[in-house]
């Protein structure tokens, strides 16, 4: 790659400034869009693969794995896709649910709330995906979606959605490849992390239940119940007036905290911050550090999620926490813990949710020896160590190929051709 310096050879446009040999198309001057659907009179009985909505995020494509009968599909299951398309979500598309379809889609389709991309060249497809991730169509979208009542918008949108098209086949091409190939970077990287997580959930089994003992010890285990290591405390309730409230002693987390993955061990920064005065107002509990916390009310992903305060912190009323015995390694325990399936226990209701007594029946085995359990807490720990090293080294690279992306799809940098 070359980088073009000289800004005489750039020219100001409806969506910024790009090269003089580019020009700016719109999707449906270089794309067919939802070019084939179901018609009503469908055998009723043919059966087909259906992605709706949930099926797509951020360029991952989750395969269903059964077949399921015209006649028993949702109205919605119309949209024909083939290899080389895109699924574009036009129901909150700031959310980015678009793929690329890179396998053979015979008997697939898709909800009416994507749109679907297609062409004649797949290097031309693959450069409308990677703009589709870019600031000018992030901005396209926002814009109209002002004062809009739903988040979505219509085909006629999508159609009319703007790019900066190089007028050289073989440069567009370049770029869809080298982005591409970052692509493919970060899909290794999120395999590799994906390996280890599952080595580290093996491990696990094996140590927490003495199937493996590692070399030099050999004391005696016992059955308990998580009653026998901690005792659990419920959060406050976080008043409306406090929202993101910064200056105080003691972090306070709310229960949406539990979905910041930029840790999965420890709870680090938190939103909110309170001193001892508003402490003390709504009456929130002290949860000593090295306590594990976990949510009680949400969904079962929400509810599998343990984290371990580095600090002295209070917690809101949608939330349990363990404080574990001084006589017993809390890591060891936040791995017990990390290791049970508690949303099993949840009740059925709109807002699935725990309850202490539930938590306080659990049974698992413990080594009797404080040092063997801390020792298993350890070697467990090494994993989580790699697999942080791992996800830093993910974010470095979406990063990386964010603003490379920006440099590429806008001529700031030219590609040789």
């Amino acid at each position: 790659m070359g980088v073009q310096l000289d800004q005489k050879g750039y020219q100001k446009t409806e969506i910024g400034v790009i090269p003089k040999d580019w020009c700016v198309k719109r999707l449906k001057d270089i794309a067919e869009i939802n070019k084939e659907s179901l018609k009503g009179n469908t055998d009723k009985e043919y059966k087909f693969y259906y992605y709706d909505l949930s099926s797509v995020n951020k360029g991952k494509l989750l395969k269903p794995t059964e077949k399921i009968q015209f006649k028993n599909a949702p109205s919605r299951a119309r949209r024909v896709f083939k290899r080389n398309n895109i699924l574009m979500s036009t129901v909150r598309p700031y959310l980015q649910g678009f793929a690329y379809i890179d396998f053979e889609s015979d008997d697939c389709i898709c909800s009416t709330g994507f749109a679907v991309i297609s062409g004649e060249r797949p290097s031309d497809i693959k450069y409308i995906y990677h703009n589709l991730f870019s600031y000018t169509i992030t901005n396209q979208i926002q814009r109209l979606l002002v004062g809009s009542n739903y988040p979505a918008i219509n085909t006629e949108d999508v159609e009319n959605l703007k790019i900066p098209y190089p007028n050289n086949k073989n440069e567009r091409a370049e770029i869809a490849s080298i982005l591409s190939t970052w692509d493919k970077a970060i899909e290794l990287k999120e395999k590799l992390i994906e390996q280890k997580k599952q080595q580290k959930k093996g491990l696990m089994q094996k140590l927490l239940t003495g199937e493996v003992r590692l070399p030099g010890f050999e004391g005696k285990w016992k059955e308990v119940r998580i009653k026998d290591l901690g005792t659990l405390k419920g959060g406050s309730a976080f008043p409306e007036k406090y929202q993101n409230v910064i200056s105080g002693k003691y972090p306070f987390f709310k229960v949406s905290d539990m979905n910041n993955e930029e840790n999965e061990k420890y709870m680090l920064n938190a939103n909110n911050y309170i001193n001892e005065e508003i402490r003390s107002e709504i009456k929130a509990t002290i949860i000593p550090k090295n306590s594990i916390i976990f949510a009680k009310v949400g969904a079962a992903l929400l509810l599998e999620r343990k984290r371990i305060l580095k600090y002295d912190s209070c917690i809101d009323n949608n939330m349990m926490a363990l404080i574990v015995k001084e006589n017993i390694d809390f890591n060891y325990v936040y791995y017990l813990l990390l290791n049970m399936k508690l949303s099993r226990f949840s009740n059925v209701g709109a807002l699935p949710s725990l309850n202490s007594n539930d938590v306080y029946s659990l049974k698992c085995r413990l080594p009797m020896d404080y040092d063997e359990q801390k020792a298993v807490a350890e070697l467990l720990s090494l994993f989580d160590k790699e697999i942080d090293l791992l996800q830093n080294e993910l974010i470095q690279i979406k990063q990386q190929k964010k603003g490379l992306m920006q440099l590429l799809l806008t001529g700031k940098v030219r590609v040789k051709v």
